[in-house]
């Protein structure tokens, strides 16, 4: 009796590795479509029966064909403009091309202060095909509650603060907040660097929350003491630009760190420019890590250390997170993480 055809076994006949196949056989990951129907159809030529999601064989043989398309739309809800920010375009390209794949189209709301302060949808909004809503940059707790309970699916990608004691009734999509930071901790504890500040108000969000208890956890770990002077955390005055609030904090410091994590990678732009001005230079003189990977990151002097994210794949899960709850609304909510890289450049070198 011949053995059951494994992942392996597809993976050495088409000289790819495990994970190629597994992602094609599952739906799962960032994967070339034409890879995709290639690993499929090896599979059904040797045997293979174990597919994740297809309804039949036909489905597979005939993507194209496989089921009648949903309809509706999907709004975004953002508070900020998305430009500006380093991983959205990336990140709402994937999510549009793998909601448009089922049937769904995209619209896009801007929720500005006035829309906050009275529970107001935006005016262009308008709810009669709408099957879901997403939420990016959105930390109002009181609206989040509002946009939650209109009895839509709802996705937070990162969320208040406040909703770890006050439960949205939302899935909420983060990035690893955790890992490159007790990594990067530990590995400049070996190279001696013990006095280590963290930069951002922890407030913003989940994830600048996460990576400040991050860091507070790993000093622990590896023994090392937290010194509230070295953490600059707090809400900055609306009257002043943040770097200018961050050089005054730093001018009032009778000593500094020998490194400051920040909570991303503008908040570490801006330190920077405020130790500068004050004659001390990174990484001479203190050692200085982000977060998130912003293009700004790799161009600028020092280059950063940073935590890269990887917008295509928060955009797959967002997209699959709503689906998901388009078609089973009574799962219970999930809160779900993608992974991050730690990259050493120029501003921890010793």
């Amino acid at each position: 009796m011949a053995s059951k055809v494994t992942l392996q076994d597809i993976a050495d006949a088409l000289g790819v590795s495990r994970n190629t196949v597994s992602k094609a056989i599952n739906n799962t990951g960032v994967l070339a479509e034409a890879t995709r129907q290639k690993v499929l159809e090896k599979a059904i030529e040797m045997g293979y029966k174990q597919f994740s999601y297809a309804s039949s064989i036909a489905d597979i043989k005939n993507p194209n064909i496989s089921q009648q398309k949903a309809s509706g739309e999907i709004a975004l809800f953002t508070g900020s403009f998305l430009n500006n920010s380093h991983f959205a375009s990336t990140m709402l390209d994937k999510f549009q091309h793998e909601i448009s794949l089922l049937g769904y189209s995209l619209s896009m709301h801007r929720v500005d202060e006035s829309n906050i302060q009275d529970l107001s949808l935006p005016i262009s909004f308008m709810s009669d095909n709408v099957k879901a809503i997403m939420c990016i940059e959105m930390f109002n707790q009181r609206y989040c509650e509002m946009l939650c309970n209109l009895g839509l699916p709802t996705l937070m990608v990162d969320a208040p603060v406040s909703s770890y004691w006050r439960p949205l009734n939302a899935d909420i999509l983060l990035m690893d907040n955790s890992s490159s930071i007790y990594t990067v901790i530990n590995d400049m504890k070996k190279k001696g660097i013990t006095r280590i500040g963290f930069v951002g108000q922890v407030t913003h969000c989940r994830s600048f929350y996460e990576r400040f208890i991050a860091y507070r956890e790993a000093l622990y770990i590896n023994n090392l003491t937290s010194d509230e002077k070295f953490c600059l955390t707090e809400v900055h005055p609306h009257d002043l630009e943040y770097k200018e609030y961050l050089f005054k904090a730093l001018e009032k410091l009778d000593e500094m760190p020998e490194m400051f994590i920040c909570a991303n990678d503008f908040v570490a732009l801006d330190l920077i420019y405020g130790l500068k001005k004050l004659g001390i230079e990174c990484p001479r003189d203190i050692k200085v890590f982000g977060f998130d990977d912003s293009p700004e990151s790799k161009i600028m002097t020092p280059s950063l250390s940073t935590s890269h994210i990887h917008s295509q794949i928060i955009g797959y899960s967002a997209a699959n997170l709503l689906i998901s709850r388009i078609k089973q609304p009574e799962l219970n909510y999930r809160i779900t993480y993608t992974e991050t890289d730690l990259i050493y450049r120029d501003s921890t070198k010793i």
